[in-house]
């Protein structure tokens, strides 16, 4: 008889702070990518208006406290849903982005 290999990882997180990383990391995840559709496709905005400069630090915001929320809630209460990995992922990613960005690009 063959043992089941079941995974350690969940579907959907089952903490509050899980669901509030992988919410906060779903709105940032859209509101970037609205932004990028808005310049890029449909051509009404520009990355040289203003609203960008807006956009990009509350959308910083809303994935470093993901990604803060995603650590405590893997780390605290035990979280195990890929979910909020991949929030934690995303928050790495947009640390590295900022600091890479601002150490070799001059605008």
């Amino acid at each position: 008889m063959e043992k089941e290999v079941t995974s350690q990882f969940k579907e959907k997180p089952k903490t509050k702070l899980g669901k509030w990383s992988v919410g906060l990391n779903a709105i940032f995840l859209i509101v970037i990518a609205v932004s990028l559709v808005l310049v890029l496709v449909l051509k009404t905005l520009s990355f040289d208006d203003r609203w960008w400069d807006v956009t990009v630090p509350v959308a910083f915001l809303i994935v470093m406290i993901a990604f803060v929320t995603g650590i405590i809630a893997v780390r605290k209460n035990k979280e195990r849903s890929a979910w909020v990995y991949v929030s934690i992922v995303t928050g790495v990613c947009a640390i590295l982005f900022a600091l890479l960005h601002s150490l070799f690009i001059h605008d």
